[in-house]
């Protein structure tokens, strides 16, 4: 008793399809799918094949050097690290400060206002 879509899921399918075929070209699809193969791998320990996501720190890397292979030069567990701490050392340039803008003041004096409100009202009797 199932619904017997199968029609309309291959013609959905078909319509994706051809919409992502449309958007991008055949050499950023390669380049899309070697950047996600780059970022798969990540950073590896060319010791223990550990891996790492590629955005990890030097501090993290240097966490497992010392954890795990402490009597091993850490450049040879990654050959990258030198770089890493290196751009990571570097001074980053402050963001900028925005300054607030001051508001104009409106200039009246108190004769302006106590004139305005004493005509604009009557007296009861």
């Amino acid at each position: 008793m199932g619904g017997g879509n199968a029609q309309k899921s291959a013609a959905a399918a078909a319509k994706n399809r051809a919409k992502a075929a449309a958007i991008k070209s055949p050499e950023e699809r390669k380049a899309a799918a070697a950047k996600a193969a780059a970022d798969a791998a990540g950073i590896t320990c060319l010791i223990c094949r550990q891996g790492f996501m590629s955005n990890s720190t030097p501090v993290q890397l240097r966490a497992h050097i010392n954890s795990k292979h402490a009597k091993v030069d850490p450049l040879q567990c990654f050959p990258a690290l030198a770089s890493m701490e290196a751009a990571a050392s570097a001074p980053a340039a402050p963001p900028p400060v925005k300054k607030k803008k001051k508001k104009p003041k409106q200039e009246e004096s108190l004769d302006d206002l106590l004139s305005a409100g004493l005509a604009g009202k009557k007296k009861k009797k």
